[in-house]
């Protein structure tokens, strides 16, 4: 568990690790030199599991989170950020799974909670979320939330770097790519945490760097040995297109926007498009929003 100022919703994160059916756990928390309550709050529990780690200097949170896992020393691996919380069932339920050696990472559906509206629905809607090799159904569409990752440490063992200090955004889906590039992943078809919507969410506040970040990333991918032969890996370089379009709309630089309206490929996107482009940009903001 990473924290940075996470004094509002932090007992209720801690408080669904200590609740979980499955007891032999350890909860490295790895205080990103926080100036509120964080500290008081963790230290107030007295339970022997929760390790208490202060950063000797504040960095990017996929810095702090490779930080984090150098304390650990569980064969499994676990990720909770400080607004979120799990099911009580969900360590138990994933841990078995790892019983195939060849499953690497374990994953499961996981609760949207939209706090303003006071409303929550499962984040993923489909029959049956992929399970085995998937590498080509994650480029083709990313279903995990990192709430619900729990990595075997041999998996992790095999990557030449875990998080990628580069990435504010999307560190967490560049790990699960490249381990799906070697591994088996295993899927609790059913919720097994809560992700809640407060409106300060890195990935939604900064729209613009994780569409940087993943330009970036598809350009180094191309080279990927494996990554780079998945038909999945064009949906991800369409995805980003479809994205810069949208952003320059929204910021209001129309002419850019049909630059680059023109050069991309038809397809139900484009038509998704060419309505954006006829709204007025307040009502497009809206919708955005």
């Amino acid at each position: 568990m990473n924290c940075f100022n996470g004094e509002k919703y932090l007992r209720e994160a801690i408080d669904s690790v200590i609740k979980q059916t499955y007891s032999n756990w350890e909860l490295i928390f790895w205080d990103n030199q926080s100036t509120d309550k964080s500290a008081e709050i963790i230290k107030g529990y007295g339970d022997s599991r929760l390790k208490y780690f202060y950063a000797p200097g504040h960095t990017v949170l996929y810095d702090a989170r490779n930080h984090a896992l150098e304390k650990t020393q569980g064969e499994y691996i676990a990720f909770l950020d400080v607004d979120d919380w799990w099911e009580p069932e969900k360590l138990e339920k994933q841990i078995k799974l790892f019983e195939d050696k060849e499953v690497g990472l374990v994953y499961g559906n996981f609760w949207l909670v939209n706090e303003r509206k006071k409303k929550k629905r499962k984040a993923q809607y489909v029959n049956l979320l992929p399970e085995g090799n998937v590498l080509n159904k994650l480029l083709e569409n990313y279903v995990i939330g990192m709430l619900t990752m729990v990595i075997r440490r041999d998996a992790i063992k095999s990557l030449d770097k875990v998080f990628d200090s580069r990435c504010q955004v999307i560190g967490d889906f560049d790990v699960a790519i490249r381990l799906a590039a070697k591994w088996k992943f295993a899927c609790v078809q059913c919720p097994v945490a809560s992700y809640r919507l407060h409106g300060n969410n890195i990935s939604i506040l900064d729209a613009r760097r994780q569409r940087s970040e993943m330009e970036v990333w598809a350009s180094e991918m191309q080279q990927h040995p494996t990554i780079s032969t998945q038909p999945g890996l064009a949906v991800v370089l369409d995805n980003i297109g479809y994205m810069k379009i949208l952003h320059s709309l929204i910021q209001g630089e129309r002419s850019k926007a049909f630059s680059l309206f023109w050069q991309y490929p038809l397809n139900f996107k484009k038509i998704k498009l060419l309505f954006a482009m006829v709204v007025p940009l307040s009502i497009l903001k809206a919708l955005r929003a």
